[in-house]
């Protein structure tokens, strides 16, 4: 009979290795997919179109878990794959960034066979948790979520509530980093200036916006981004393992801390503006 593994040893270890000539991982994602939307779409937006700047990526770390927390916008969000874009190009050693969706994607045929395969997973405490203390991966999420989409222009760079902090209570449980980001360039890249409720219900989309391609161009304007400047701030990271054995207990401790991690971010994304000349230069 296998005699199972003491209490006390780190069950990280029975995990089985990477084979090295797999392209699929166990979460769907795949090498060729991935490497073929890099060579064609990443690159041009990344390089040419959005022009990237990118502060701090040092304080994204070399190796072990982390999660990534951001700013979000635009009426398809363009922030989220420049991000990884950045990780890849401009850090000392390269890491994949796994990036949690909303649920809504599993419902369209289409978004649930792709965004698997470019490194997306369902925003479910059990896989962010499974990725950054069992697998020590680099984790994205956006707390806004659909509320930092779906604002008005007018609204643009004021950011919504994160929630109960959620990811806060999943960085403290997987005792990991959390590295906070300001995104400049999104909220113009795909501004929206109004939403029509009577069409979202019609179609089942999340919202249906009103943005300069989209819908008097077609199902293609959903993919017209203006060609707005990004700069892209990696912020020194907050450390989670220093309040004790099971901080994400204590509620007010939770929120606390969510709540300066979005003050920070705030007050980061009003200093790039301040310092920001032009929008497309």
């Amino acid at each position: 009979m296998k005699q199972l593994p003491a209490p006390s040893t780190d069950l990280r270890d029975y995990l089985p290795a990477i084979e090295p000539d797999r392209q699929v991982s166990d979460w769907g994602r795949s090498e060729r997919v991935e490497g073929l939307l890099d060579r064609t779409i990443y690159e041009f937006l990344y390089h040419y179109w959005f022009r990237c700047e990118v502060e701090g990526i040092e304080n994204v770390p070399a190796d072990g878990g982390a999660l990534l927390v951001s700013n979000h916008s635009g009426a398809l969000p363009p922030d989220a794959t420049m991000i990884l874009k950045a990780v890849k190009e401009e850090h000392a050693r390269p890491r994949p960034v796994h990036l949690t969706v909303e649920h809504f994607f599993k419902g369209n045929p289409l978004f649930s066979m792709l965004v698997p395969k470019i490194g997306g997973v369902p925003a479910h405490p059990a896989n962010v948790q499974r990725l950054l203390y069992d697998e020590r991966q680099l984790v994205l999420v956006f707390p806004e979520g659909r509320k930092g989409t779906e604002k008005l222009y007018k609204d643009r760079y004021r950011l919504r509530r994160f929630g109960r902090g959620g990811f806060v209570e999943a960085a403290m449980r997987a005792q990991v980093p959390i590295v906070p980001i300001a995104l400049v360039g999104a909220e113009e890249a795909m501004p929206i200036f109004a939403h029509v409720k009577p069409l979202q219900r019609l179609t089942g989309l999340l919202y249906f916006p009103i943005t300069p391609t989209f819908p008097h161009l077609g199902l293609a304007g959903f993919l017209g981004y203006l060609p707005a400047k990004f700069r892209i701030r990696f912020l020194d990271p907050v450390p989670t393992d220093q309040w004790g054995p099971e901080p994400w207990n204590d509620r007010g401790l939770v929120q606390r801390v969510s709540d300066e991690i979005r003050a920070r971010i705030q007050e980061e994304l009003y200093d790039m503006l301040a310092k920001r000349q032009s929008v497309w230069y």
